[in-house]
């Protein structure tokens, strides 16, 4: 029999993977980024539905009430995510360094070219 809060644990997580889903079918959502989402909202949902499981991970962390464990996995998912965005946003960054830089060449040649005509 489900407790409350594995009822609402599992709806959440439902809810989750479905706007997730929602996001990825509409193009909000580059499939990239969407596997570790859905892979939080998957852990997410076999710890709500298996409580055993949840149990264990409860007792070996030190986690007196096992649902706040819940708690726990999306942090780690989120830090996840949030180190996995920093890659991303640090590539990004150093492209676009590397862009500005060839435009100011290409630039510079131009205007020396045009200055010679």
């Amino acid at each position: 029999m489900f407790s409350q809060v594995q009822t609402v644990s599992v709806l959440g997580s439902l809810a989750l993977l479905l706007v997730i889903l929602e996001f990825v079918r509409k193009g909000r959502l580059a499939e990239e980024f969407s596997l570790l989402w859905i892979l939080t909202a998957g852990v997410l949902l076999v710890l709500s539905l298996w409580r055993g499981v949840l149990d264990l991970l409860a007792a070996a962390v030190g986690i007196f009430y096992p649902p706040s464990a819940l708690f726990l996995v999306g942090f780690g998912f989120v830090l996840l995510l949030i180190l996995h965005f920093s890659t991303i946003v640090s590539r990004l960054s150093r492209e676009n360094r590397q862009l500005a830089q060839a435009l100011a060449l290409l630039r510079a040649e131009f205007e020396e070219a045009k200055e010679r005509k």
